[in-house]
């Protein structure tokens, strides 16, 4: 009970950022990973919950359908120069401006990569799956990937579930206050071929429900089942925008996450992958 205590007093007290400066650069400048791969069942995923959040409201509110798209970068350092990188990130992030059918856009710098290395992230919502397909075929996008992408990276990949938002504006695009600063955590997962259909649904629903009761900690988490038939090595995965990296620390040390991961997660997945990045305030300078 004194835990739970202190760990809801820690939220309450994580500080809320006003009046952010906007620049063009630093979208995921100080970004960090930690990335954990469980291959067999007795190799456990290092990360925890925080408990419950007595803001969290019961109050069933009305949610819409939304497209996520996750892709993961792994770039060849000893090309990709500072003022490359800077390129590569402001082209991703203000092609939104130039494409119809995006309606958030979040990318980001993945440093201290210890495993599968990653160095980069990109996260894309839509409204409907034509939108994303339009995404992938679009003249303008596969410009900026051959031109400042894939001569950088020597591989990517992609993920792509449906899921539901509160049915707002804000919520859908991402805007607002809330989402100018914090921590983008993704996590992406495989469960075995031996896994029941209850095996699956009773780790992502617990998942989901532990994420929707910290408001104070989280801002918004989407999570679904990955249909994204040339890129299936991940079955899963889950888009987490933490209110600040303090507030992502207290999340991954609670006993409750840890508890979840190892009860209804570890027994059933083959491997799994999660990792971070800071989202700082952007310009909308169109490259």
């Amino acid at each position: 009970m004194l835990q739970h205590s202190t760990m809801i007093h820690q939220a309450l007290a994580l500080p809320r950022l006003a009046h952010p400066f906007f620049t063009r650069v630093g979208f995921g400048c100080n970004g960090g990973v930690f990335v954990h791969q469980s291959r067999t069942k007795n190799q456990g995923v290092a990360f925890s919950a925080a408990g419950d959040d007595q803001i969290s409201s019961s109050k069933s509110v009305q949610t819409r359908k939304v497209v996520e798209h996750v892709c993961l970068l792994k770039a060849k350092e000893s090309l990709l120069s500072e003022e490359k990188e800077k390129d590569m990130l402001d082209y991703l992030y203000t092609s939104q401006y130039q494409m119809r059918g995006i309606v958030a856009i979040s990318v980001g710098s993945i440093g201290d990569s210890k495993n599968g290395d990653y160095t980069h992230a990109l996260f894309v919502r839509f409204q409907r799956k034509e939108d994303l397909d339009k995404f992938y075929e679009n003249p303008l996008f596969l410009k900026v990937l051959d031109e400042h992408v894939t001569p950088f990276c020597h591989g990517l990949t992609n993920v792509d579930y449906e899921s539901e938002v509160e049915d707002d504006i804000l919520s859908i695009f991402r805007k607002g206050e809330e989402y100018n600063y914090g921590e983008e955590f993704v996590l992406l997962v495989t469960f075995a071929k031996n896994a029941s259909d209850k095996n699956i649904k009773d780790a992502m629903d617990s998942f989901a429900q532990l994420t929707s009761s910290l408001p104070s900690l989280i801002v918004q988490s989407t999570q679904g089942s990955n249909f994204n038939e040339s890129s299936k090595e991940f079955t899963h995965a889950a888009v987490v925008r933490f209110r600040s990296f303090d507030a992502m620390e207290i999340f991954i040390e609670g006993r409750e996450y840890k508890d979840m991961w190892r009860s209804r997660f570890e027994p059933f997945i083959e491997k799994s992958v999660a990792l971070h990045f800071s989202v700082d305030p952007v310009g909308t300078d169109v490259m």
